[in-house]
């Protein structure tokens, strides 16, 4: 009887389990099959073992995509964080005016990665860009972000948070609306003042939250792509590519697939690594502040 049990609750994850394996494992294995190769679109292929990983550790322009994939996710995710959370705050109201303005910040998310660029072009182009314009009203000087090697890594991460702060503001607002009241209650009858109010209560009742944001923005931003590719072409000097734009380039610019698999799985490596680290780090903290 339990083993019939046991084939029905099978048969039942069966369909999901087949189309898990063929969208993500399959794929992953394949890759990995791919990376032992030297491979190309037009040929078979033959098999070099560790041949590319080798080749890529001794790629200097592997390695600054990668050293530039982590500064610029450094660059997003605390002040996308911070911003998220701190939308979300103000907004975490009845209500029509706080739930358009909601709307309107949320509504960014929504654009394709084409459009982000688009706008964010028009805006930091130094002779007809918006803020090329509002400078020259000033009578300062534009400053060239797409084309300076110190300006290219904060324009993308000022592109990118634009375009991504909506999802983050509407976990922490679920979190937000998931703090029982009367804890703020009790708050006020023992007169605590605001900032009190948000660090004794509102901060410690979020902790998974931001957790969870910094992960999936941390996972997200190590595959930043678009906005390298289309605002700046990885340039200027290289100064823009991020490890996911190598791959692109390597792949479809120089159709080396068994090349480009190899700096894939490494890439994929690296954002399990700090991922799990992260997860590894707040549980520790977490753990540590609930025995207290």
């Amino acid at each position: 009887m339990t083993s019939a049990r046991d084939w029905r609750g099978f048969l039942f994850v069966a369909p999901f389990l087949l189309l898990y394996s063929v969208i993500l494992i399959f794929p992953l294995l394949r890759g990995l099959w791919l990376s032992l190769n030297q491979v190309d679109l037009f040929g078979a292929g033959h098999f070099v073992g560790a041949g590319n990983y080798v080749r890529l550790a001794r790629d200097p322009v592997f390695g600054a995509s990668l050293v530039q994939t982590f500064e610029v996710t450094l660059m997003i995710v605390p002040a996308l964080t911070v911003i998220a959370l701190a939308l979300a705050l103000a907004l975490n109201r009845g209500g029509r005016g706080a739930a358009l303005m909601r709307g309107i910040f949320f509504s960014s998310a929504v654009l394709s990665v084409t459009i982000v660029t688009l706008i964010w072009r028009f805006m930091l182009a130094p002779d007809a860009g918006f803020l090329g314009f509002a400078a020259k009203a000033f009578g300062v000087e534009p400053l060239p972000f797409l084309s300076d090697e110190h300006l290219v890594l904060p324009a993308l991460a000022v592109t990118t948070i634009w375009w991504s702060v909506g999802f983050p503001m509407l976990l922490f607002l679920a979190g937000l609306q998931q703090i029982p009241e009367d804890m703020y209650e009790a708050a006020a009858l023992d007169n605590a003042g605001r900032w009190t109010t948000l660090w004794r209560i509102t901060l410690p009742s979020l902790r998974r939250t931001v957790v969870l944001v910094v992960m999936l923005q941390t996972a997200a931003q190590l595959q930043l792509f678009g906005q390298s590719q289309l605002l700046t072409a990885g340039g200027p000097s290289g100064a823009s590519r991020t490890a996911v734009l190598f791959l692109f380039e390597t792949a479809f610019g120089r159709w080396e697939l068994g090349y480009a698999s190899a700096a894939a799985e490494v890439l994929f490596l690296i954002i399990l690594a700090v991922t799990l680290t992260q997860y590894w780090a707040t549980g520790r903290a977490t753990a540590a502040q609930d025995g207290r």
